[in-house]
Parts: structure tokens; sequence; C-alpha cells
């Protein structure tokens, strides 16, 4: 069963949905004497997709960091929910660039992981990860080692680790950079799936512009250091036109061409 085809819970998206899930104010973060962001404001839209995107070094992956609760600002702080971040939280799930699975658990106990973290029963924790197992297509595979996997598959696991603790937000560090370009396709679509599915708000780093204008409904420009949002572009009239017309859509490439001519002069 392909990730498109997973049965989650759906809530309506109305009126009471419209708002921002996540809230970036005045945001910096210095290393020493590096100065990586720079009183930097953002607004994440609940139940949306917002992609960051801009030059390598620009703080995307800092910026994600702040936002998980894994790394404190300078200055300036974040609100998920209209709650203050003060570090991780169960409101938030990181899907990780390198995978991050535990080499010596199974797929069922990778998944299961977040949820024995958080103190759920056994028996209940491992009900719910055969369930996202089996939704992200892995079914059969509960009791391979990710050595075992192909680079697709981990990614898999991965996602459904973090799918399995029901976090409002899921924090997604460039989750498809190491996977052929087929599977990396395919991950795409089935992310807009999640998206049109699930009430979560996701917040997706990635250095493709193909990719971002594909899958978001909000683009944030990032400057280099010290960052800054340069530019937020929300793509609109082909959004729904089906997975296989995105990216023959005149608008899709107009965007992805305008993206390119901003951002060109800031690659070496």
């Amino acid at each position: 069963m392909a990730m498109s085809q997973i049965n989650h819970k759906t809530t309506e998206k109305n009126s009471t949905d419209i708002g921002s899930a996540v809230s970036v104010q005045n945001i910096s973060k210095n290393y020493g004497d590096v100065e990586a962001l720079r009183d930097m404001s953002l607004e994440f839209p609940r139940g949306q997709l917002t992609s960051l995107l801009g030059p390598s070094g620009c703080g995307k992956t800092t910026l994600l960091k702040i936002i998980a609760g894994l790394l404190e600002p300078t200055s300036g702080h974040v609100e998920v929910n209209g709650i203050n971040v003060s570090g991780p939280g169960p409101d938030r799930a990181f899907v990780f660039q390198d995978f991050a699975l535990l080499p010596w658990a199974t797929v069922l106990k990778n998944v299961a992981f977040g949820l024995q973290m958080r103190g759920v029963a056994a028996s209940e924790r491992e009900a719910i990860a055969e369930r996202y197992i089996k939704s992200v297509g892995l079914a059969g595979f509960e009791n391979s080692y990710p050595h075992e996997l192909s680079g697709g598959m981990r990614q898999r696991v991965g996602l459904a680790r973090a799918l399995s603790v029901d976090a409002d937000v899921l924090l997604m560090d460039e989750p498809f950079s190491a996977v052929d370009e087929q599977t990396r396709r395919k991950f795409q679509e089935d992310l807009l799936s999640l998206v049109r599915d699930e009430n979560k708000t996701f917040i997706f780093v990635t250095h493709s512009i193909e990719e971002a204008v594909y899958v978001s409904d909000q683009i944030a420009i990032l400057l280099p250091r010290p960052s800054r949002v340069s530019e937020i572009i929300r793509p609109s009239s082909f959004r729904n036109k089906g997975v296989d017309n995105i990216r023959r859509d005149s608008e899709y490439l107009d965007i992805v061409d305008n993206i390119w001519s901003s951002l060109r002069t800031y690659v070496e």
C-alpha cells in the first residue's frame, strides 16, 4: 500500500483552521561571531506545507531546529499553537535527512520508539506502529533491521515514526535528498496526499526549487547569512490539477524560473 493510500483520521479544513500553527517572532541566532539568523519573523499556516528554500548555509536547518526546540535562539521566540517553545515537545515531530534510525532496532521498534519515550504501553505502541508501517507500504518488514532496507524504505520508516506520535507539526529536513530521483518523485506525490488528508502543519526544508514549488502551499525564500526572509510565495492555481499535471502547468514553470532568477546571484 502506497503512502498516498494512508487511511488517517481526517479533519475538515474550515474557518476554524485559519491562522498560524507556528509563529517565528524576531528570531536571531549567533554561533560565536557568526550571525546565522537575523531578526527573522515568519508565520506557518495551520494545515499547510511551507517550504524553507535558499542557498546552502542560509540557515534553513538552523531555523527548523529552533522550531523543534533542539536549538535555543540568541533572541526572539517561537510559538506553536500559541505556546512558547522552550524545548522539544509532543506537538512537533522531526523527519531527518539521514533517517536517524536506531541501527540495532527492528522497523517495528524504530517506529514505536517515539511512543515508547512518551510512556505508551508496549501493546498499544506496537499496534500503532504496525498500523503506520502498513500505511507507508512496509507491511512484512516489521522485523527487518535498517541495514536490510533500501534508502527509500528507511525514509518510509522515519516518516512512519513521525506520523505515529500524531504531532500537530511535522518538521522535515531535506527528507528526500538521500533517495534516487524516481523514489523522490513518488515521495513528493505521497506528501501531497498527506498534506491534503492530514490536519497537520508541515515545515519542509529543501534545496530543490522544483520540489519546493511542487509540494508547497507556501514558500519562504531565505537570503544568505545572516538569514532573513526575502520573499513569501504562495503557489495557487495549479494546486488542484492533479499530481501528473503540476509540472506541466505554466504557473509552476514560471514560479520555478522566477525563484531561480532571484537565487542565482547567491550561488557560487
